[in-house]
């Protein structure tokens, strides 16, 4: 029964990636060959654990955005100390960047001073938030774009962020920026 629930998955996916009608998931899912209540309590479960998943609070979301904020404004004016405020101070904080992973808030800080050692090279930093959604009520995760005005060669590209409340405040915990 497993082996056959998860081959349906599968099959379940392939017809989401080629949009392929909703009827077609009801029709899998349900098929005579697993029990109805064993369908229809996987569907509830997870139906609420996707709508959990994507639900980060008016309060939460201000105050995630509240930090972009404060860094778009530090990096903006060449201190970089401010701007790595929003990070958790952690030697388990995680930036990964072209050169691969930094572990570390001391390490990341490091590396934001090699990498931007003057104004000239830092620019004016803003960001677009794509996506934000929660992943607990303690967890968030945010998508999105950042762009780099500078007199040199401008500079913009995505990052991925998980966040993690902690004492009561909203802080990077991992940063993947391509």
């Amino acid at each position: 029964m497993v082996i056959r629930i998860f081959y349906r998955q599968a099959q379940i996916y392939r017809f989401y990636r080629h949009g392929e009608e909703a009827t077609r998931f009801f029709y899998l899912f349900f098929q005579k060959n697993i029990d109805m209540k064993v369908s229809l309590a996987i569907l509830i479960t997870s139906s609420c654990l996707f709508i959990h998943a994507q639900t980060l609070s008016s309060a939460d979301s201000a105050a995630i955005i509240a930090v972009f904020n404060m860094q778009e404004n530090a990096w903006n004016e060449g201190d970089i100390p401010t701007f790595m405020e929003g990070y958790w101070k952690s030697e388990h904080l995680v930036f990964t960047g072209s050169g691969g992973p930094v572990y570390g808030w001391q390490n990341t800080f490091e590396r934001y001073k090699r990498s931007y050692p003057d104004r000239t090279i830092m620019g004016t930093l803003s960001f677009d938030i794509v996506n934000m959604r929660a992943v607990t009520e303690e967890v968030a995760l945010v998508i999105g774009k950042f762009y780099l005005k500078r007199e040199i060669e401008d500079a913009s590209g995505y990052f991925t962020l998980v966040w993690k409340k902690v004492d009561g405040k909203w802080l990077i915990i991992s940063d993947h920026t391509s």
